[in-house]
């Protein structure tokens, strides 16, 4: 193969990032857009030259000529749109999470394995040159053996209240835990099998979205090791950062720390405001994308070219969904979930 032609599911804004990813790359090129808002899609199809132009997924999956498939929509609607890519014999990469429920999971990886496609889901925190770093001083032994670790990625209010339409159908373990447990797994190298969650709510309710705010864990992995999690979406909007994101990681023999949202590379001030732009997650260099958050798409496509298994395996991935699951049973139950896979 010397191109990736590639369709996107999804014409929101991610979906458009996903396209200009995919133009930016020499290799690769958006073939075909869908979206059940046949304007949205024309609109993106028309700024990237795309001819193909659907609305109907099982329609763009049987009848285009792509050779692979994004699915960058809301995250509970995964499911049933992969299936039907799968069995169209696609390659996938979708946005995070893999699925929201334990069926839709067992679903998408039978359906994955039925057809042998290859799927990477879009855990772009593996991709964070800081928690890549660290990944390798704990492969390289400096620290000795992972102990114990923290993670810690909310996000401000913003996000849930206006960024996005659907927050009140999520969650934000769905949102920004599934980067956060997906971490801690690629640090600690261990799965999780037992978790102890409680959660909070009001804030998000008084401004008139319905879902818990924040939720609090308790992590123990196979290995021995243990964790604290953090999630939340109600941190001030004044935050000089939309992300906050830190990880700890205490091993028997040295430690790590990765502060990205108060790293102090860079601040704007002014009389109003302080503002840490953003130069690690997204941000734009010589008019190109740049950052880990752009780079996890663009090794899809390096993967799916030369053959190499993904950062994201599809087993990553659906465990880390299956360990969010029990996080969500825990904090209703306040008592300790082991997780099954």
């Amino acid at each position: 193969m010397n191109e990736l032609r590639m369709g996107i599911v999804g014409a929101g804004i991610w979906g458009e990032t996903h396209a200009s990813i995919y133009n930016e790359h020499p290799f690769a090129r958006t073939v075909a857009i869908c979206d059940k808002d046949r304007s949205r899609a024309e609109a993106l199809a028309a700024k990237f030259g795309v001819e193909e132009v659907y609305t109907d997924y099982r329609e763009m999956a049987a009848k285009s000529s792509c050779d692979a498939i994004a699915i960058v929509t809301p995250d509970f609607l995964h499911a049933d749109i992969a299936i039907a890519c799968a069995e169209a014999k696609k390659d996938l990469l979708i946005e995070k999470p893999l699925a929201t429920t334990r069926d839709d999971v067992y679903r998408m990886m039978d359906a994955f394995d039925k057809n042998k496609v290859r799927v990477m889901v879009d855990l772009h925190n593996r991709w964070n040159p800081t928690v890549n770093t660290a990944k390798q001083l704990i492969e390289a032994g400096d620290l000795g053996t992972p102990y114990s670790a923290y993670g810690r990625l909310n996000d401000i209010k913003w996000v849930a209240t206006d960024m996005l339409s659907w927050s009140a159908q999520s969650s934000i373990l769905w949102f920004l835990g599934s980067h956060c447990l997906d971490t801690l797994r690629f640090l600690m190298n261990s799965e999780v099998e037992r978790v102890y969650s409680v959660s909070r709510e009001g804030v998000l309710k008084d401004l008139g979205v319905d879902v818990p705010d924040m939720y609090l864990t308790t992590l123990e992995f196979k290995s021995g090791a243990i964790a604290q999690m953090e999630s939340g979406w109600i941190t001030p909007n004044a935050n000089t950062c939309i992300n906050d994101i830190k990880f700890t990681v205490l091993g028997t023999e040295g430690m790590v720390n990765i502060d990205c949202s108060s790293h102090n590379m860079i601040q704007a001030v002014t009389d109003k405001k302080v503002v840490t732009p953003d130069i690690i997650v997204r941000n734009k260099v010589d008019g190109k994308v740049k950052g880990f958050a752009y780079e996890s798409i663009r090794s899809f496509v390096d993967r799916i070219l030369d053959g190499k298994e993904f950062l994201v395996t599809k087993e990553d991935a659906a465990n880390t969904s299956l360990a969010l699951l029990a996080v969500m049973e825990s904090a209703k139950t306040r008592e300790p979930v082991v997780v099954k896979y």
